[in-house]
């Protein structure tokens, strides 16, 4: 026997998905993009950041209100402190902050659980 499960205007849909690709992308600042994939509750987040070689932050990355949590897929991402190659996982906690740059260029997931 299958059960399916419709969502109700109680109920958030159990799935929900998006491309990279197929998602805009917004410029930060030159050669840093922003892909916004999802947004939950209580201000929770998701993304995908691609940095173009030679490229940084402007100013310092504040995490604020929440921490941050970053995936390294592809490339090289440095903190300003130390290089993240693919497959680094980082956790910086609320309040931290960091220069966020890189030499080679990198694509990183990056999920704001509280924002």
């Amino acid at each position: 026997m299958t059960t399916e499960q419709h969502p109700t205007a109680q109920q958030p849909p159990a799935y929900v998905w998006a491309t990279a690709q197929d998602t805009p992308a917004r410029e930060l600042f030159p050669g840093i993009r922003l892909r916004s994939l999802w947004n939950g509750e209580n201000g929770a987040t998701a993304h995908v950041l691609e940095m173009d070689p030679n490229s940084c932050w402007e100013g310092i990355d504040v995490h604020e209100p929440g921490p941050e949590e970053v995936f390294v897929v592809s490339g090289t991402f440095n903190d300003g402190v130390r290089d993240y190659p693919a497959g680094s996982f980082i956790h910086a906690a609320a309040g931290t902050s960091h220069v966020p740059q890189t030499k080679t260029g990198c694509t990183l997931f990056v999920f704001y659980p509280e924002g």
